[in-house]
């Protein structure tokens, strides 16, 4: 009986699923996160799904304190090739903390989180969320993308598309719509940290992809540049349209 048992252990547990429990060390990173002007020592670790696979079923970071016994714990959950970024994005004089890990979808979509040292602790604050994005395909083999609600759209000329929005059923052969179609707007994709005047102050950029019938037809992307401020709320500093289609008005972001 105890042979059958061991049988359908190694059967049913293979040792590639039982090391992938294992805690990895990914990255290892020495930044003053908690403004006490020491370096605390950041180990960015992760449990592999499979243990020749490439996905972390759970990621996290612990923080240690070079002067004392003190450690912390950040939790991201899952993710593919996780790192960290530090800037003090908030404005206090202490560098925060912002993970990001890609989603492996095919958006190019990223996990992100930021986290501020706050009353001996770490807190997760708020990322800029999305723009009001609105777009639109219409007449002519054109779309109208407004990025503000209260500015004029831009209207790019999707003409080297319509053979394949023809077969698709969106337009017909003089370009007339055949029914309002909505463009596809995604949520933000990542964020870059980026400086945003002379004195060294950080901000971030959002980067959102916006597709026409489907994803991989691709429209352009909306990037937009935000600041901290002293609200404790994320302001919208400037937006804009990148796009390689023909604009057919002089309307800018």
């Amino acid at each position: 009986m105890a042979y059958i048992s061991l049988l359908f252990l190694a059967l049913f547990f293979s040792p590639a699923e039982a090391a992938s429990n294992d805690a990895m060390l990914i990255h290892t990173y020495e930044e003053d996160v908690t403004g006490d002007g020491e370096k605390e020592r950041l180990e960015l670790k992760g449990k592999l799904f499979a243990a020749d696979g490439v996905y972390y079923q759970d990621i996290w970071v612990d923080i240690s304190s070079p002067s004392s016994d003190k450690t912390w714990r950040i939790n991201y959950g899952g993710g593919y090739d996780p790192e960290l970024q530090f800037a003090d994005l908030t404005h206090n004089g202490v560098l925060d903390i912002l993970y990001q890990s890609p989603t492996g979808g095919s958006g190019g979509l990223y996990t992100s989180q930021l986290n501020q040292w706050k009353k001996d602790d770490f807190i997760e604050l708020p990322l800029p969320t999305e723009q009001p994005v609105q777009g639109e395909f219409i007449d002519d083999f054109r779309v109208s993308v407004q990025l503000l609600p209260k500015e004029d759209p831009i209207i790019l000329d999707v003409s080297g598309q319509k053979e394949e929005y023809i077969r698709l059923k969106l337009y017909d052969e003089q370009g007339k719509l055949l029914e309002p179609t909505t463009l596809m707007i995604d949520p933000v994709a990542f964020f870059d940290i980026i400086d945003l005047d002379s004195e060294n102050q950080k901000g971030l950029k959002s980067f959102q992809q916006i597709s026409g019938a489907y994803h991989a037809d691709g429209i352009g992307t909306v990037e937009s540049i935000w600041v901290y401020d002293d609200d404790d709320k994320w302001m919208l500093l400037e937006t804009n349209l990148q796009t390689d289609l023909p604009r057919l008005n002089n309307t800018s972001s």
